[in-house]
């Protein structure tokens, strides 16, 4: 590409090696999450949410087990400043929940956040000030010590307000841009702030690093969090907190590899949005903490309902292919995915297995509210005979034979790809139904009887071509005399290839499927099934599917 001599590398390592994070294997707790969707998610919505919209998504957020939630910027607009004073003072905010805001460091606007904050149970200050070479040197045209002393003073500023306004206060220091900071100036401003709130056991306070924009591979990242983490004063009483946005789609990665470095907790937001490529994503995040064995305490265990909700609220879209919650994650079109799947769901039902280990599952669906038929086996013209098989057995109890999954296989790929559609459980069904169960396009047996005499011989009444005639047939067996009798009237020669059968239901009174098989002299293999409460009629039923098939070939030239 042209002008790629215009970027360079805009971010700072550590002055001394910081790869003890990458000794270790997993996470192995969470974190504590702060959701961010109320404030950094709803400023980065085209048309961003009013009160009562708020409200609900406030809610929601609670049921889902945040215990910290940041609801707003009381100083940004009545807005943000009301639906504060909403949930104070119609005590909406749950005892073990804390709120935050966002405040600059500027004092006008953190006054105008002290009233609001007014009454508050127990909330979070959020301060920030930026540091980073670009913000100080074209934004603000200011010197180190110049924003140094911005911090230093909004940090004195909160603590003395805190202590003149009525309610419950911790506090919160953002360096803002500290992905573009030189490391010893963003530790000299953070400890800077630390001295002036001087942490101790019980009044511990939040130290937030956030990669406003995202410079680095996550390595960088994660050792920058660890020098910060080894050399912040008073580390045992701050809560080293992560605030990753996506720029360059490693949001998740750098949260990961930001919490083995030493962070304490997540800012982030459902689905990842916000400002540009938006937020870390904390689904994503404490799904794939789930799926390595560790409880997130978040519950997504209905991901459908979370997802409309989100939608309403924000107007946004969930990509499809979004990790965990997306339309499409667990769908399987591909045919040796579908084989993979399904044999992995019976063999995990049959031996009760303990561990999920379910080929191209990361989670089991259904721990998100997901259903196998519905959102993991789905059917189009690139499907194979174990997706197919699946949904039959799965939907409607039809076990097929091997051989005979294929044929049913490759009759509902040409009726995806002729019909250019995905195939619902709905519509496979009526293709095996016409193609295997009704099947009477040229004869059918209206009646049959049965006497032991030269083995098994069989009258029968068949209506063929529109004409009803008598025949009479010999056998080994019961099946064997009626496929004498119809080849003999029909004129076509094959032999009983396969043969299965099994019950559709529990009980006395359920009814029995039969699944059939012949070959003809050339070899072909023709297939019909037949349902019935009696297994002789059910097999008949299925014979003569199967010898329709063979005739239609015969006749038409094209396969049925």
């Amino acid at each position: 590409m042209e002008n790629v001599q215009k970027y360079r590398r805009c971010y700072f390592m550590p002055p001394e090696p910081c790869y003890d994070w990458a000794k270790k294997e997993y996470i192995e707790k969470p974190p504590i999450w702060c959701s961010v969707d109320l404030r950094d998610g709803n400023q980065a919505l085209v048309e961003p949410m009013g009160l009562e919209e708020k409200l609900e998504f406030f809610q929601l957020l609670v049921k889902i087990g945040f215990k910290e939630i940041e609801v707003g910027f009381p100083a940004a607009s009545e807005t943000e400043y009301h639906f504060l004073r909403a949930l104070i003072e119609r005590n909406l905010i749950p005892e073990d929940v804390t709120i935050q805001v966002l405040t600059q460091a500027r004092e006008h606007i953190i006054q105008k956040t002290f009233e609001a904050l007014k009454g508050a149970p127990k909330a979070i200050v959020h301060l920030y000030n930026s540091t980073s070479v670009a913000q100080r040197e074209q934004v603000f045209q200011k010197s180190k010590e110049e924003i140094l002393e911005i911090a230093v003073d909004g940090a004195k500023l909160l603590k003395r307000l805190a202590q003149e306004t009525e309610g419950n206060f911790l506090f919160e220091y953002s360096p803002e841009s500290f992905t573009g900071t030189e490391m010893e100036y963003a530790l000299d401003v953070c400890n800077g702030v630390l001295d002036v709130w001087q942490p101790d056991k019980e009044h511990k306070v939040v130290i937030n690093l956030p990669a406003t924009v995202e410079h680095s591979l996550p390595h960088v990242f994660a050792s920058q969090i660890e020098y910060m983490s080894k050399h912040l004063n008073y580390r045992d009483n701050v809560i080293l907190s992560l605030h990753p946005h996506n720029d360059r789609g490693c949001g998740v990665s750098d949260a990961e590899l930001g919490l083995l470095a030493g962070a304490d907790r997540i800012e982030g937001t459902l689905f990842g949005n916000g400002e540009r490529t938006g937020n870390v994503d904390i689904v994503t995040l404490a799904l794939n903490m789930y799926s390595q064995g560790v409880d997130p305490n978040l519950d997504f265990s209905d991901m459908p309902y979370i997802c409309e909700c989100y939608k309403k609220y924000t107007g946004m879209k969930i990509y499809e292919r979004q990790p965990y919650c997306g339309s499409l994650v667990f769908a399987a079109f591909s045919g040796s995915h579908q084989d993979a799947i399904a044999k992995g769901l019976a063999y995990r039902k049959e031996h009760d297995c303990k561990y999920w280990t379910v080929p191209y599952l990361p989670i089991d669906p259904k721990d998100v509210g997901r259903e196998y038929d519905a959102d993991v086996i789905r059917i189009n013209s690139q499907s194979g005979k174990g997706g197919v098989g699946y949904i039959l057995q799965n939907n409607y109890g039809i076990n097929l034979p091997k051989k005979m999954k294929e044929d049913m296989s490759y009759a509902a790929k040409h009726v995806s790809d002729k019909n250019h559609k995905e195939l619902t459980p709905e519509w496979i069904y009526d293709i095996f139904n016409q193609r295997y169960l009704n099947n009477h396009t040229k004869f059918e047996v209206t009646e049959c009887h049965f006497k032991q005499i030269n083995g098994i011989t069989t009258n029968m009444e068949v209506m063929y071509n529109g004409v009803l005639h008598m025949t009479q047939g010999v056998g080994n067996g019961r099946l064997d005399a009626v496929s004498n009798a119809l080849q003999e009237l029909i004129g076509i020669h094959s032999v009983i290839s396969c043969y299965e059968e099994h019950s559709l239901a529990v009980g006395s009174n359920s009814k029995a499927i039969t699944y059939v098989g012949i070959t003809d002299p050339d070899g072909k293999c023709f297939w019909g099934a037949g349902i019935d409460e009696d297994i002789i009629r059910s097999s008949i039923h299925a014979l003569v599917s199967a010898m329709n098939a063979q005739l239609d070939l015969k006749v038409t030239g094209n396969e049925t």
